[in-house]
């Protein structure tokens, strides 16, 4: 009787492992069509839906395929950060200034993040945590360019180095904060036409909440990118103004 095949050849010597093919509906793969695939089912049916098996069958693979492009789970989702970044550094490079000023840079860099967020909702939770849970050096590259590009911008506006850092971390506070309270969802009943009932005031108790229930139909309208460039010029102005802060005593 012939011996059945199941992991060595003829001879009875070990046979190369099968790897899962990468070829699937779209052609081979490649770690931006991943990438790519993976941000279109977020975008679709946010973070929860994400999964290398379900990913696989978005792209006609197995999930086996797809760890050559991402190792796993947390750097699919790493991925996707990096996904991000580049749209964002698409959107910058298109039609870029030759000479930008660099409050004019920052205002740029400021309002394409903020169209990259509002295109991508699902995906923005991830800014803060995976940002939470990968060091500086370890970021994906595309991270650390626009890191590289708001540092170099804020120091030609004079900063030292210690005035660099702190207005990044401001910077970066003031953009993302805005965008996640942007994002945040207000409107209880898209449905209802009474403006009380589409914002659920009625589950706020008045006693408690009496600023809250007043201030809610302002809340639900968003801020839009002038609120974000308003309160950037403000936070500028405070770094780089004459009333600038100190620098710490060592």
């Amino acid at each position: 009787m012939a011996r059945e095949r199941t992991g060595e050849d003829a001879r009875g010597s070990a046979a190369p492992a099968r790897r899962a093919s990468d070829r699937g509906k779209y052609g081979r793969l490649s770690r931006e069509r991943v990438l790519t695939a993976a941000l279109e089912l977020v975008d679709r049916e946010g973070l929860s839906a994400l999964s290398m098996r379900r990913l696989g069958a978005e792209l006609g693979v197995e999930a086996m395929a797809l760890y050559r492009y991402a190792e796993g789970k947390d750097a699919l989702l790493d991925g996707l950060v990096e996904a991000l970044y580049l749209e964002l550094e698409e959107r910058l490079s298109a039609g870029e200034p030759a000479d930008d000023g660099w409050r004019e840079g920052l205002h740029r860099v400021a309002r394409a993040t903020y169209d990259v967020c509002l295109a991508h909702p699902q995906a923005v939770p991830l800014l803060a945590t995976r940002m939470l849970a990968v060091p500086l050096a370890r970021r994906p590259l595309a991270v650390l360019k626009d890191h590289e590009r708001v540092l170099g911008l804020l120091r030609r506006s004079g900063l030292d180095e210690a005035g660099t850092a702190a207005a990044f971390r401001a910077f970066t506070a003031w953009l993302l904060g805005y965008v996640e309270v942007e994002l945040r969802p207000v409107v209880d009943n898209p449905d209802e036409p009474d403006p009380a009932f589409r914002l659920g005031l009625h589950r706020m108790p008045a006693q408690d909440l009496p600023t809250l229930r007043e201030t809610a139909p302002a809340l639900a309208e968003p801020g839009g990118p002038e609120g974000l460039s308003a309160g950037l010029d403000v936070l500028l102005d405070r770094f780089t103004g004459p009333d600038r802060p100190a620098p710490p005593r060592r």
